[in-house]
């Protein structure tokens, strides 16, 4: 059997439950790993042994919750189970309950099959690469039953019912005191997951009229067909119900879909744009500057420039574009695929509290929400995800950076090639953006087509 060496993708631990990793005798090896580590800590630092675990609606969270809650009581941590509750009030809790840890029982969009770990600090934000990467060697090389502390020392477990109450209260804290959502009618996804009780309890007591969709979670259909990564029943829901806007989120919450009025998308890029080009009128976007990452789309680029405020682009995936604003001291960023971080309000994507400040702005400026969707016209993209057996380095592939470079060649300089793997699938994402759908649909299959004969 191949040896394992790697836990942690580029947003925690992810798998299929009851295959490695995330099975129960390893999600107890990660729950001790991380009870030693907040027990080396909490003698240097004085924090409180206390963890918060949350989770979303999938059939193996009940598992994995209490094989990671055990793990962590063995090392002498109290574990405090919040049930299920958005990513982002996760991170919320942590930092109010001043926690050492808290943990999200999540695989986010996934399917129910899988299911994953995501580990929050004391100050609300995702660990550090450092201590996952400590947690993975204590996990994977040391005996942990060697470092159990004595009997008397086991900590205790014990659930928090109110803690739905206080992330509710605090979201809704984010919108502008002086307005409310009466008279707004709202079709709300919440995909079957996390969010299916706090979110309809956020929009309906600021006043708004709340019709849900994929409300009925059951353990298995956590965003089957559902939730941000399907959009396109809401939209139909929105135009049948002549409703003012429609929001979907995904199995965790902490991304988020639009739909106008009229059942057109509002994606991330989009969500960036409207919320951007408001805080920078009003002066509210510091050092006038939005962070995005290379998937979005040259249409965002350009209409930031024009307005005068600078996109920064980073990797791929939330924790970067987190790790850029807290470097440089920027308050607003995100992904086209709707992870929303207003750092001034959450430490990692809360689709809630950007939905609400998108809401903001058609209040504040009395417009519709089509009207803001038409904020920058999009360069055609397309994208295609292709599951693979095997990763390697791209560059080693005989021929593909050739392969590359004649595309790059023909689109002569009006667009772009953009190739990764993503870091929570075995998929590979093919992106290339300019001017001619056609063309680009072709480059883009042609670049499927080579790579799905060298990696499968």
């Amino acid at each position: 059997m191949e040896k394992k060496t790697k836990l942690f993708g580029t947003d925690g631990i992810r798998g299929t439950a009851n295959q490695w990793p995330m099975t129960p005798d390893m999600v107890v090896k990660v729950g001790q790993a991380i009870g030693y580590l907040l027990q080396k800590q909490s003698h240097k630092s004085n924090l409180a042994r206390r963890v918060v675990i949350g989770k979303d609606t999938r059939l193996s969270g009940y598992m994995i919750e209490q094989a990671l809650a055990s793990g962590l009581n063995s090392m002498g941590i109290h574990v405090q189970l919040v049930g299920p509750l958005p990513t982002p009030g996760i991170g919320y809790l942590t930092r109010t309950m001043r926690s050492a840890a808290g943990i999200v029982i999540s695989a986010s969009h996934n399917p129910f099959h899988d299911n994953g770990i995501k580990v929050f600090g004391p100050d609300g934000f995702k660990i550090s690469a450092e201590m996952e990467s400590e947690i993975e060697r204590l996990v994977l090389e040391e005996d942990l039953t060697a470092l159990l502390p004595p009997s008397k020392e086991i900590g205790r477990t014990k659930r928090i019912d109110d803690s739905q109450g206080r992330y509710i209260v605090y979201v809704k804290s984010t919108f502008p005191l002086e307005y409310t959502l009466d008279g707004m009618r709202i079709v709300l996804d919440t995909a079957n997951g996390a969010a299916y009780k706090v979110a309809p309890s956020v929009f309906e007591e600021l006043g708004a009229e709340v019709i849900q969709l994929g409300d009925e979670p059951n353990g298995i259909n956590i965003n089957d067909k559902v939730g941000a990564l399907y959009p396109q029943k809401l939209a139909e829901a929105v135009v049948q119900y002549r409703a003012d806007v429609g929001i979907s989120l995904d199995g965790d919450a902490d991304r988020v879909i639009m739909v106008d009025e009229k059942g057109e998308i509002v994606n991330g890029d989009r969500i960036l744009a409207i919320c951007a080009l408001h805080m920078k009128e009003r002066g509210l976007l510091k050092k006038n500057t939005l962070v995005a990452t290379q998937m979005s789309n040259f249409g965002l680029e350009k209409r930031m420039n024009e307005a005068g405020i600078k996109l920064v682009k980073t990797d791929v995936g939330d924790k970067y574009v987190v790790e850029e604003m807290r470097k440089n001291g920027y308050n607003l960023g995100g992904e086209q695929s709707g992870h929303i971080i207003f750092l001034e309000h959450t430490t990692t994507g809360d689709a809630i509290i950007a939905a609400l400040s998108v809401l903001a702005v058609v209040k504040q400026t009395e417009k519709k929400m089509s009207e803001l969707n038409h904020v920058f016209e999009d360069m055609p993209q397309v994208l295609i995800n292709l599951r693979v057996k095997r990763r390697m380095d791209l560059n080693e592939i005989g021929g593909y950076n050739n392969l590359v470079k004649d595309i790059e060649k023909r689109l002569a300089g009006n667009g772009r090639v953009f190739v990764r793997f993503s870091g929570t699938e075995p998929v590979i994402r093919v992106l290339v953006e300019g001017p001619d759908k056609t063309q680009i649909s072709h480059f883009a299959e042609e670049i499927a087509s080579f790579l799905e004969k060298e990696l499968n």
